[in-house]
């Protein structure tokens, strides 16, 4: 795999780069390349949050950018533990093209994190890429980490802040974005979780607060398919569980109701309920739970 890899790295010259890339002030001279540049017409999103992850978090994420299926999307992340490969793991599941940009250079002895190899040759066979303004053979360091961070922010047309604590290098990604003048989207947690915080200091200094796959397409100014096709592509996407809890919402229950109909434990039920509403798949009013 390693020699397969290796062979197929590229040198990128400016006149080349993804067009965003072009505008910052402080662009690489050159960038390395595995695999394929995207469409230029695709709209891309940086998806970054903690390596100290939550269940929240990781089921936040992969709903949100499973509701992006059949959209002209590219997702943009570090290659790094936690939220990062978590959001290439989701666009890969949801067909849609993603873009890694490690801390390191691109030659696989070197890539990091060792554990993510095998995730980044998903990454190009399934024609995305891997991208990196270090020497293939570089090793990554203290301040290479950063220095990607404006390429991620740089590439992009907006950053989804996923779960971050107040000193972190997610929130030295969006601050590139804001620097660039992207827009920076975030997922708004709990007020008990130490990885709110990040998102929450976000949303007071402007950030746009994001709770479904429909309000990041009108964010990002893609036009929203018709309520039955997108329908159609949710259900396609729900898990057995989630798909129990369509069936039982042909007419609209309390949520004691659900849960005593469902069989399912409150705490298990009440996370799907969570996950559900964030993609869009249902709706709570005056108590009651019901299909969108």
């Amino acid at each position: 795999m390693d020699k397969t890899l290796q062979v197929k790295i590229q040198k990128l010259l400016p006149k080349n780069f993804p067009p965003l890339l072009k505008e910052i002030n402080d662009p690489p001279e050159k960038l390395y390349i595995l695999g394929e540049l995207p469409p230029k017409e695709c709209k891309y999103l940086c998806v970054v949050g903690s390596r100290k992850y939550s269940e929240y978090g990781r089921q936040a994420v992969e709903k949100l950018i499973a509701g992006l299926r059949g959209y002209p999307i590219v997702i943009v992340s570090g290659l790094a533990l936690g939220i990062d490969s978590i959001a290439h793991r989701a666009a890969l599941d949801a067909g849609l093209i993603t873009i890694a940009v490690p801390g390191s250079g691109l030659n696989p002895k070197v890539l990091y994190p060792a554990s993510h190899r095998q995730l980044a040759e998903k990454i190009v066979a399934a024609g995305g890429c891997l991208l990196s303004e270090f020497e293939p053979d570089f090793r990554p360091t203290a301040y290479s980490f950063p220095q990607r961070n404006r390429i991620m922010a740089g590439l992009s047309h907006a950053v989804l802040v996923v779960e971050a604590e107040l000193k972190s290098g997610t929130l030295i990604t969006s601050k590139f974005a804001t620097e660039y003048n992207r827009d920076v989207f975030t997922v708004p947690g709990s007020i008990f979780s130490r990885t709110s915080t990040g998102p929450h200091m976000l949303i007071r200094l402007g950030a746009t607060p994001i709770t479904s796959s429909a309000e990041l397409l009108e964010t990002l100014g893609l036009e929203l398919k018709t309520k039955n096709s997108q329908r159609q592509t949710s259900y396609a996407d729900c898990s057995p569980a989630e798909l129990k809890i369509i069936a039982a919402l042909k007419t609209p229950l309390l949520r004691d109701e659900l849960i005593s109909a469902l069989g399912m434990s409150a705490r298990d039920t009440n996370t799907l309920l969570s996950i559900m509403e964030i993609k869009g798949l249902i709706k709570e009013s005056m108590g009651e739970i019901s299909l969108q």
